[in-house]
């Protein structure tokens, strides 16, 4: 009798007619400015896409003009107010919601593929109730300027417990990590259930829950600096990561016959992820759905192939998160909802539409 034939451990190829990685990249850089574009036109006040590119350019040559260079700035289209508005309101909101949105989708991504869990999330790792825990704590005590640095504190904690716990007595696991994030999700999130009812009342019970279910609605330039730094480092490092992370879809075994060193790299891309987590969250709060729905969906367009499925899934998150957020401070003009709302009534329904697609593939 014949011997069976050996299995090829090798990753498959991409999927034929999906175009290319440029191509696609192209179109999600291309669809992400027009959204930011439009997004800041979007409100109360009466302003267009021209105004807005113009008053950039104003601005680009006013800041040449005051190191030196010798140019003459350009008019701006825009009165005092309304520049304030795009500048100081907009801009900061939409370009945080960029990052947060790109981040999440991004560490979604990867978590699925080292856990090989399709239900998995950025908050996986416990990350999100540790961040939560660490803000609490600073808006009771009233010094909500410190919330970014509580928050990512709370963050690393958390991460810290879970990889610890994960780690006792064995080598890291999906399965351990999995469990430990989730027991130590439950510890944070009952520590600032029992905070909230036996300390919070009044604005600071607010400002609690509006964190709490994730909002945008505080973002600032050093948002943008905090959350576009955490995603443009953190991210080119689990960029790379690309090829190892479609190893890891056969198993640790056939991983390792290809070259990956399976649990350093499992540490280093749990860690690297949890790290850009916090930082999204210290900046967003928790914003749900975006790191669990969008991989998900932009498998369906481009293929599971990590090299092409990072990059795009983080300009997906980008592009969704801008057009969720413009809709929280829209649609229910004067007033705002919480941008987590709004990603949890789509994100729900798409999900469960992913989940009867692929109902036969169980």
């Amino acid at each position: 009798m014949a011997a069976p034939a050996p299995t090829d451990p090798r990753p498959p190829t991409p999927t034929p007619g999906r175009g290319s990685l440029g191509l696609w990249i192209l179109l999600g850089l291309g669809l992400l400015l027009g959204s930011v574009l439009i997004a800041l036109t979007i409100g109360p006040a009466a302003i267009t896409p021209a105004d807005v590119l113009g008053s950039a350019w104003h601005h680009s040559l006013t800041w040449l003009a005051e190191r030196g260079v010798p140019i003459t700035p350009a008019e701006n289209p825009l009165t005092t107010i309304r520049d304030a508005i795009v500048w100081q309101g907009r801009a900061p909101r939409l370009l945080t919601a960029t990052c947060v949105g790109a981040g999440l989708a991004l560490c979604g991504a990867v978590m699925q593929a080292i856990t090989r869990n399709p239900l998995a999330d950025p908050y996986l790792l416990g990350v999100s109730s540790g961040a939560a825990l660490g803000a609490v704590a600073v808006l009771l005590l009233g010094v909500a300027i410190a919330l970014p640095i509580a928050a990512f504190a709370g963050a690393l904690l958390a991460l810290g417990a879970t990889l610890a716990l994960a780690g006792i007595g064995g080598r890291l696991t999906p399965a351990r990590t999995i469990l430990a994030g989730i027991a130590v999700a439950q510890a944070c999130s009952a520590l600032v259930s029992f905070v909230i009812f036996s300390t919070a009342q009044g604005d600071s019970y607010r400002e609690i829950i509006n964190w709490l279910m994730g909002s945008l609605a505080a973002a600032t330039w050093t948002s943008v600096a905090i959350s576009g730094a955490a995603v443009v480092i953190i991210g080119a490092l689990v960029l790379a990561h690309g090829r190892s992370l479609d190893a890891f879809a056969f198993g640790d075994t056939a991983a390792t016959s290809l070259g990956v060193h399976v649990p350093r790299t499992r540490w280093l891309l749990l860690t690297l992820t949890a790290l850009l987590t916090g930082a999204l969250v210290s900046v967003s709060g928790s914003i749900g759905f975006v790191g669990l729905v969008l991989p998900h969906v932009v498998r369906l367009l481009v293929g599971a192939r990590h090299v092409r499925l990072l990059p795009l899934a983080a300009l997906g998150g980008a592009v969704f998160l801008v057009w969720a957020d413009t809709g929280a401070r829209t649609i229910f003009e004067p007033s705002e909802v919480p941008v987590g709302i709004l990603t949890a009534a789509i994100g729900a329904p798409v999900f469960a539409w992913l989940l009867l697609r692929n109902r036969g593939n169980s």
